[in-house]
């Protein structure tokens, strides 16, 4: 009989295109024995032969080592072990590598490569699958990022714990990634699963993961991402894990100098709504080109869900790491900016509990036309989720900023306005409706528009008068004719209101927040 030839794993050709060489150390401790119930010469007998041939003692290999400069816990699932599937002993594995990287105060990369539970193992197998999950949770929990890098394949009850519950989600091109295996389907079903469902490139699309990358680009994502996840190597991060600015010592928002504008008369209404909507306006992909760097665009829900009206993504601005989420006013193919539906607003509040979980400022966008208004909105509950933006908005315990950079009609701008502080482009404005559709409302035409946009006092002044906006900055020239010069003094001042933000004592700013919104409208 022929010896199976030994293979080098997959899961230490990922380490070694991700970990600087000579950096890596393993936490794994050998793997001896079976419980007793588990006395299976069969069994046994298929251990056996998936060590010679793949050199590891069990199906997932864990450890630390630098990644770009940062040190890194990684836990890395090996296909080529029965399958990379979880049994007790990799189960506990993977729990002692999360613990033990929360203890250190380490971010964690995971990439699983497994058809799930350890069929052999049974039941008791199958429920390893609870005990990694309250691990994952309690990382997370104490601030710390969780990646996941999918390969192929991964499915099962791993793909539905560990493999789901990242910070932000990567996939291996072309990887079957999905929860009942094909093969299982096929068994149960009597029919093939539907192809192309279960691959990387279209769970991207529906937004169930972020990016899709090969292993030889996955070191620099992950330098990236962490690079706002988790601040720089010298400390400047939030309250929470390294030490940041003494509360209280920095400026106050809105004293810093901004850069130079030139100044001019008070735009009218009418002539702030008509430039906010040029064609050619900078958006909020403009700002982020401009004064952002390190930007890592999120897909989606992680639920299958995406939304053209809303952008997410991890970026620093003015050197300050900080969650960004905001209308997106790319033309759909109608030439219509898209509007926000349900499913932007659950994309929306992704990103709230981003920062709250790993203590990052947020820094909300508005630009909109308005909020979706079709059956499939309605049905999908945009009211509700609209609730629940605003209610999420008002409790993150991080600092928070809103911009309004351009249009800001109706409910679908007023979910992201809640903030510590809002700073306004000079032609950007906000009214309960569309001017359009006030003016029907009370003159049962649009043709007074303007006019209703005037009394409701939706201009920047307006709303700067009224304690609704803290800051305008300048649009001289017109943000539409040289929008680089525009955004780079836009970013200026997002940049140094955020770094002042984070000096303020969490207390005294969520209080501030609450009080600011108690009392709009008495004074």
């Amino acid at each position: 009989m022929t010896e199976p030839t030994p293979r080098r794993a997959a899961a230490l050709d990922l380490l070694d295109a991700v970990v600087h060489p000579g950096t890596w150390r393993g936490w794994d401790e050998p793997v001896t024995a079976l419980p007793g119930y588990l006395d299976d010469p069969g069994y046994r007998a298929d251990l056996a032969r998936a060590r010679e041939r793949t050199g590891l003692d069990e199906s997932v290999v864990t450890g630390a080592g630098r990644i770009r400069g940062r040190r890194v816990a990684v836990v890395a699932g090996e296909f080529g072990f029965l399958g990379g599937s979880i049994g007790v002993a990799a189960g506990e594995r993977l729990v002692r590598a999360v613990e033990r990287a929360t203890r250190e105060r380490l971010p964690l990369l995971a990439a699983p490569a497994s058809g799930g539970t350890r069929m052999q193992e049974g039941t008791v197998a199958f429920l390893q699958m609870v005990k990694v999950a309250a691990a994952i949770a309690d990382h997370k929990a104490a601030a710390l990022p969780y990646l996941v890098y999918l390969r192929h394949p991964t499915t099962g009850g791993v793909f539905a714990s560990w493999g789901s519950l990242g910070h932000v989600t990567v996939a291996e091109p072309g990887a079957l990634i999905g929860f009942l295996g094909p093969r299982v389907h096929e068994a149960l079903y009597g029919e093939q699963f539907p192809p192309g469902v279960q691959v990387a490139e279209n769970l991207l699309a529906h937004g169930i993961v972020d990016a899709v990358l090969p292993s030889g680009e996955l070191a620099a994502a992950v330098a990236r991402v962490l690079g706002v996840l988790c601040g720089d190597t010298t400390g400047a991060r939030g309250s929470r894990t390294e030490p940041g600015p003494e509360p209280g010592t920095g400026p106050e928002p809105g004293t810093e100098p901004e850069a130079a504008a030139v100044p001019r008369a008070v735009p009218s209404a009418e002539e702030s709504i008509r430039r906010s909507r040029r064609p050619e306006r900078p958006g909020l992909r403009a700002l982020l080109a401009v004064a952002a760097r390190d930007v890592t665009p999120l897909s989606g829900t992680g639920a299958g869900e995406r939304d053209p009206g809303l952008l997410l993504a991890l970026a620093r601005i003015g050197g300050t790491p900080c969650v960004v989420l905001g209308h997106d006013r790319r033309e759909t193919g109608d030439g219509r900016p898209p509007a926000l539906g349900p499913a932007g607003l659950r994309v929306a509040r992704r990103g709230m509990g981003i920062a709250a979980e790993l203590d990052l400022p947020l820094l909300s966008v508005v630009d909109t036309a308005g909020a979706a208004l079709s059956r499939e909105a309605e049905e999908g509950g945009l009211a509700g989720e609209i609730a629940r933006s605003l209610a999420d908005l008002m409790a993150v315990p991080t600092p928070t900023l809103c911009l309004l950079l351009g249009q800001g009609a109706g409910g679908g701008a007023l979910a992201l306005l809640p903030a510590d502080r809002v700073v306004a482009a000079r032609h950007a404005w906000l009214s309960p409706l569309p001017p359009e559709g006030a003016s029907a409302i009370l003159y049962r035409t649009t043709e007074r528009a303007y006019e209703v946009a005037g009394r409701q006092g939706a201009r920047s002044a307006d709303l700067a008068a009224r304690g609704i906006v803290d800051r305008v900055v300048e649009e001289t020239p017109d943000a539409a004719d040289e929008p680089e010069a525009f955004l780079a003094r836009l970013g200026a001042v997002l940049g140094a209101e955020l770094a002042s933000l984070r000096t303020w004592p969490r207390a005294v700013r969520l209080a501030a927040r609450r009080t600011r919104y108690r009392n709009l409208g008495l004074s």
